[in-house]
């Protein structure tokens, strides 16, 4: 039976050894002469049409003078030779799978993130992502690497070129207020300030609209000439889906959901009237 999830694995892996060889300040052509092997496989490599071995990208990392936790990181996408290796499993799930989280969204031309439970990541203040940090029990340093790693994410929606990102939030995350009355009024405030971006559109599903089809939180990823990405998140698991027909049933899942959403004008008022609520006390 065919991997499923290869070619997600490939792409992640092919990502991640084109910027480590950039980073070392080598040629297609050098590092392919310094590994012995020829520069159209390097090159295949890059492009996540071949997938080298563990060994060939442990000998990468050499050249490339990567060790420590980039080198596992990367050989861990390198020994993935199954579906199950494309899911991260345990306390640290997201964050073992983060790096290429980060290049996904850089690439991808849009963006949609459906979130019923907290505010999206890519519109989370600093002190909103240290209260879920601490309500989660993660410790002081590895919060402040994460709001680091975070505030980087966030740079996809201000740089040149962004994607169109639309995300979709139950009225249920901005009423729970993590870090207090204060930070939930800044944090409903940087949801208006950052939706007032011409790519940028945020739709809130009320409690008034009543039930609707309730699933757990996902991001679906789109590219121009790669095929979409969804990438689910849980406490103890974390993985991407990259075939046809697990993705694309969540496009009509989002349209739904938009369909029972507020449209953005109301959602701004909606949004204002409840950061407003959270200043009154």
């Amino acid at each position: 039976m065919a991997d499923k999830y290869g070619a997600s694995r490939a792409r992640a892996l092919a990502n991640e050894l084109r910027e480590l060889r950039r980073a070392a300040g080598l040629t297609t052509r050098q590092a392919a002469d310094a590994l012995g092997i020829s520069s159209a496989s390097l090159n295949r490599n890059e492009l996540g049409t071949r997938k080298p071995g563990s060994e060939e990208v442990s000998a990468l990392m050499i050249v490339y003078g990567v060790t420590g936790v980039a080198r596992e990181r990367v050989l861990a996408l390198a020994r993935a030779a199954n579906p199950a290796g494309w899911w991260e499993t345990g306390q640290n799930a997201l964050p073992r799978q983060l790096p290429t989280l980060i290049t996904f969204e850089s690439q991808a031309t849009r963006i949609i993130h459906f979130q019923p439970l907290v505010v999206p990541g890519l519109l989370q203040t600093h002190a909103y992502i240290r209260a879920l940090m601490e309500a989660s029990g993660v410790s002081d340093a590895d919060t402040e690497a994460r709001v680091s790693a975070r505030a980087g994410r966030q740079t996809v929606l201000t740089r040149r070129r962004p994607p169109r990102y639309q995300a979709i939030i139950d009225e249920a995350a901005l009423r729970r207020p993590f870090g207090g009355r204060a930070v939930m009024a800044e944090q409903l405030r940087r949801i208006i300030e950052l939706a007032d971006l011409p790519h940028v559109t945020v739709q809130v599903i009320p409690f008034d609209r009543g039930g609707y089809p309730l699933y757990g939180p996902f991001l679906l990823l789109e590219f121009d000439k790669a095929p979409a990405i969804v990438h689910l998140e849980h406490k103890q698991a974390s993985g991407f889906l990259d075939q046809p027909e697990d993705t694309n049933p969540f496009q009509p899942l989002a349209d739904t959901l938009k369909a029972v959403a507020l449209e953005p004008a109301d959602t701004r008022e909606l949004l204002a009237t409840i950061a407003a609520d959270y200043d009154k006390k």
